[in-house]
């Protein structure tokens, strides 16, 4: 056998350099699976999944099923006489027989260097967590969570004030870059599993737009990984007097001794958190728990994203005012 029958399955963005690899990969793609159409914007327009968009203009099949838990499923599936199955942020937990179902197994894309960051949201929690590094693991698929053996990982430098959007854009092409060289192993029999270390993993759980809340009382440092990590959706947000929202979509941290060398003074214990104690051309600057918060880019409720000086100047915000979470 020099080529195996492939059911892919994922959804978003991110699954697509995966699948467009395997479509022009050795393999045949027999089916592609992937969420139902759903309605999106202000104007609800049903709009297919970006997989499905990648799938049809390739000419293959595709099967958006509502459960994989029910006889007609499992009927399609064992239709396709699947090797094997490539999963890539699919959106639905796999049954035990469809898991195993296939002679090669299940493979899924992971967005971390696993153990670290099992569960939905891997790339949001390594940028709140101020990670510096993280990767792709390609792991055989078990009946745990993201616990199976892992079969190939691709580490991966998180740069400086990375957002969770640019940090995706970089993650989402490697899938692509190994998948056809991870099932050639597969097919010659030289894979080599390593199993995951239980007692370090750490779970990314599902973001919440709750989650956006800048408290003040925490550190300068982890608010911003807080506004780079929920860029660029939920994104975070404060209130200013009244209960006027605004948004935070660029701001980066210094430490008391940074900010006294550029005459930022906050005195420790007398300057309440979320105060603004200035405002420059570019930014406003903010005292939090520890360290001094320097904003850089904000959007008013209903308006456009802007230079956080042009905001301040623009609706009479001066040092003294207090934001709240």
């Amino acid at each position: 056998m020099d080529s195996l029958r492939v059911v892919f399955m994922g959804t978003p963005d991110f699954a697509v350099p995966t699948l467009q690899a395997l479509i022009d990969g050795p393999h045949e793609v027999v089916g592609v699976f992937c969420q139902p159409d759903k309605q999106k914007g202000r104007g609800k327009k049903v709009q297919m999944p970006p997989v499905k968009e990648c799938a049809l203009a390739a000419d293959l099949a595709v099967y958006q099923p509502v459960t994989l838990r029910d006889e007609a499923a499992e009927t399609l599936l064992r239709s396709l006489a699947p090797d094997v199955i490539v999963v890539v942020a699919y959106g639905k937990i796999l049954p035990p027989w469809l898991i195993r179902l296939p002679k090669y197994g299940c493979l899924n894309v992971h967005a971390s260097l696993l153990p670290k960051y099992r569960g939905a949201a891997p790339i949001h929690w390594a940028i709140l967590n101020g990670d510096r590094e993280t990767g792709v693991t390609i792991m055989q698929m078990n009946d745990g969570l993201d616990t199976g053996d892992m079969l190939e990982t691709i580490p991966l430098t998180i740069k400086a004030g990375e957002t969770t959007g640019e940090l995706f854009d970089r993650i989402a092409p490697i899938g692509g870059e190994v998948i056809n060289e991870v099932l050639a192993k597969a097919l010659a029999g030289s894979l080599q599993p390593v199993s995951q270390d239980d007692s370090q993993a750490t779970y990314a759980n599902k973001i919440t737009k709750e989650m956006g809340a800048l408290d003040w009382t925490r550190s300068a440092v982890a608010l911003a990984n807080q506004i780079r990590g929920l860029s660029p959706a939920p994104g975070c947000f404060t209130f200013l007097e009244a209960g006027k929202r605004i948004k935070v979509w660029q701001a980066c941290a210094m430490t008391n001794e940074v900010a006294k060398t550029k005459n930022i003074m906050v005195t420790a214990g007398e300057t309440v958190p979320g105060t603004i104690i200035g405002v420059t051309e570019k930014s406003f600057l903010v005292a939090t728990g520890e360290g001094v918060l320097e904003v850089l880019e904000v959007q008013p409720d209903n308006k456009k994203r802007m230079n956080a000086g042009d905001f301040c100047r623009g609706h009479q915000v001066k040092a003294g005012l207090i934001l709240n979470a």
